[in-house]
């Protein structure tokens, strides 16, 4: 099995194809960034419409047991997700609501402080705000799993802290191997590891080595650097992978409506463009090198299975049953 904690863009039929060329039983897709409730609400309708026409080749995660389902029945399952929490509009209640409707993963905040806590990208990081905690507590009690990616340093610690159940860093990679804002740093991942949650490296370029986005090899090895911070019970693979996306897309993800100003993300102004995918990621099908590539840099079978399915689907177990 091969599991990814984090792609975005653009799915269709041709996507979907593409993941199961390349052996994939489950990937999250990035359903929204900025958008409230209304927009939230047509994003989950063009998935349930994506996934009645395209019954062969995909089904919408409600529970873990659909993920072995589909894996037996050939089919690809997708773990609905959104990398902010606007689409609750300021309601506790859009919780329960929309895990109800499959949406099972809720990014605390993305590249902007909101109600909740900080984003990565602040100046001051208050941490976890009275909202933030209701938010918590009712994702533990809904089904939904946190996730704290893009979300600054104290939020991430107070939201490990303060979750009853364990919680994820979907997408990212460890300060200490490549220093980035958007990257955790030991400490973060000790704490998230030491409540049984699950970080995924990712193959984003901006934020991942030079040496890693170059060969699968070196990839690898980033891989085992971060099972040396957080154990080999607590890393995944999340790539951040980015389907047919585009300028307005990109846009989107780095401005939203929140700005008039020139925005990056994790580029920069002398990289303002759309990021290179890795050397050996130009397609998403590539990621079926991983676990070859894992066992070639020293991990033996069954923590190859931990990293590229086994650790997400105890979490998931843990966290949306």
């Amino acid at each position: 099995m091969l599991i990814d904690g984090l792609q975005c863009g653009f799915f269709d039929r041709g996507v979907f194809e593409d993941l199961k060329a390349g052996g994939f039983s489950c990937v999250t897709p990035t359903l929204g960034f900025w958008e409230g409730a209304i927009e939230s609400f047509d994003s989950v309708a063009k998935w349930r419409d994506l996934e009645r026409a395209n019954a062969d080749l995909m089904t919408i995660v409600r529970k873990t047991d659909d993920i072995l389902a589909a894996e037996r029945d050939g089919k690809v399952a997708m773990l609905l997700g959104y990398q902010n929490t606007n689409l609750l509009d300021g309601r506790i209640r859009y919780v329960e609501l929309f895990a109800d409707l499959g949406v099972k993963v809720l990014q605390l905040t993305y590249n902007n402080q909101n109600e909740l806590g900080s984003s990565c990208y602040e100046t001051v990081d208050p941490g976890l705000a009275r909202f933030g905690r209701e938010v918590v507590r009712e994702m533990n009690q809904c089904g939904m799993l946190i996730d704290l990616s893009h979300v600054g340093d104290r939020t991430t610690l107070d939201a490990i802290e303060w979750s009853q159940k364990p919680v994820s860093i979907t997408h990212a990679n460890p300060a200490s191997v490549f220093p980035h804002k958007r990257n955790k740093t030991d400490a973060i991942i000790k704490a998230l590891a030491e409540k049984g949650g699950v970080i995924g490296c990712a193959a984003y370029r901006n934020i991942t080595p030079e040496p890693a986005c170059d060969s699968v090899d070196a990839w690898a090895q980033m891989v085992a650097q971060t099972v040396d911070i957080a154990g080999i019970e607590h890393v995944g693979l999340g790539t951040d992978f980015s389907h047919h996306s585009n300028q307005v897309y990109l846009d989107w993800m780095r401005s939203g409506r929140w700005t008039r100003s020139v925005q990056y993300g994790a580029a920069s102004a002398a990289k303002p463009g759309p990021s290179e995918k890795p050397a050996w990621l130009k397609r998403i099908s590539g990621l079926s090198d991983v676990g070859p590539a894992l066992a070639r840099v020293g991990f033996h079978a069954a923590e190859v299975e931990k990293i590229t399915s086994g650790n997400w689907l105890r979490l998931y177990r843990a966290t949306i049953g």
